[in-house]
């Protein structure tokens, strides 16, 4: 993982966490039990990072719901 990749993810995770009223470290857990991270924020990350973080965020929740969880 690159540090654009990874100052991405951890966006991502702070802005998540400030959208649900829930801690960083509980979203951070969230999205490595599902592979969020390693399935899709790195991955995607080229076109992710283009995105509104609001847009990321709707699917980052999209992506957990396929996978029967939520934040």
């Amino acid at each position: 993982m690159t540090k654009e990749t990874a100052e991405f993810v951890i966006y991502i995770i702070n802005e998540l966490a400030n959208l649900y009223n829930k801690s960083t470290s509980a979203i951070y857990c969230t999205l490595e039990s599902t592979g969020c991270i390693k399935d899709y924020l790195v991955p995607f990350y080229d076109v992710l990072h283009t995105l509104s973080s609001e847009s990321v965020a709707e699917d980052v929740i999209k992506y957990l719901e396929t996978r029967g969880t939520s934040i």
